[in-house]
């Protein structure tokens, strides 16, 4: 993995147009060393010396040198374009998906809010009772969710068909936690049981790729993940990465508190509990 061109690919939306045009450059130049001066770069990238410099910076290179020998390390580690081709190796689909992986895990971490995953594990970790819901890939995230909250020391259930979903949301209260997971943040289903479950009194929340969807609008507390799903990524592999992770943090995170402090649970229980989560 080239994972020089590929920080440059996170940053892309953060860069000036100057500095995006040198990137667009590298991207479409990314099997070739570069053997010319900063002067020749800045000429093909219509840019100039400084955007250069400060282009290399940002990736955190100390200057355009630096950034020509890190690139020509880096060479025949080829940057992977985002799409599958007929033509792949099976190795190079390996690559592609780990890059989707990788890229949807960066961006999740900047958008994922401090204060709303914490909010989330303080409510699940002391709700009487906690349901999942979701459907389809979302369905699978819900499952495992599950499982790994009941590990965690959760009262916890999960459900896919609509029918359930509605019966298990009915009968919650204050003191209860409803989890709606929605990629798209649209499913009506599922935005109808959290907004059932807010009406019994019950904490909302969801774990969904768009801040500003109807999901959100019936949740107290919104975890967003930030995956580009790509045409060949119609298996959603790396959105559900991003939301197991953001899952596995939480269960961590609940884990500890259930624990009360792993100094007052005596060594080797502490140990035990977290054994819970990965077994």
């Amino acid at each position: 993995m080239n994972r020089t061109l590929l920080q440059a690919q996170l940053m892309y939306n953060d860069m000036g147009k100057a500095e995006r045009r040198v990137a667009d450059y590298l991207f479409s130049h990314s099997g070739e060393i570069l053997p010319f001066s900063i002067t020749d770069l800045a000429e093909r990238c219509d840019s100039s010396e400084a955007t250069i410099v400060r282009f290399s910076k940002r990736l955190g290179c100390n200057g355009y040198q630096q950034l020509k020998i890190v690139l020509a390390q880096e060479l025949e580690k080829k940057i992977i374009a985002p799409t599958i081709d007929k033509a792949d190796s099976c190795y190079e689909v390996f690559e592609k998906v780990c890059n989707d992986a990788y890229m949807s895990l960066e961006r999740t971490k900047k958008t994922l809010s401090d204060e709303q995953m914490t909010r989330a594990a303080r409510v699940i970790g002391n709700a009487r009772r906690v349901v999942l819901v979701g459907l389809g890939s979302s369905a699978a995230v819900a499952a495992e969710a599950s499982n790994k909250l009941l590990r965690a020391g959760s009262n916890c259930s999960a459900y896919s068909d609509t029918h359930m979903q509605m019966i298990a949301v009915s009968q919650l209260g204050i003191g209860d936690v409803a989890i709606g997971i929605s990629q798209s943040g649209s499913s009506k289903d599922i935005v109808e049981a959290l907004k059932v479950a807010r009406s019994r009194g019950a904490t909302t929340v969801c774990i969904t790729s768009k801040e500003r969807s109807p999901i959100a609008r019936q949740s107290d507390i919104v975890l967003v993940t930030d995956t580009e799903e790509t045409k060949h990524s119609h298996l959603g592999l790396s959105s559900h990465i991003a939301r197991i992770i953001v899952i596995d943090a939480l269960c961590y995170k609940i884990l500890y508190e259930h624990a009360g402090a792993a100094a007052a649970l005596g060594g080797g229980e502490a140990d035990l509990l977290s054994k819970r989560i990965i077994e």
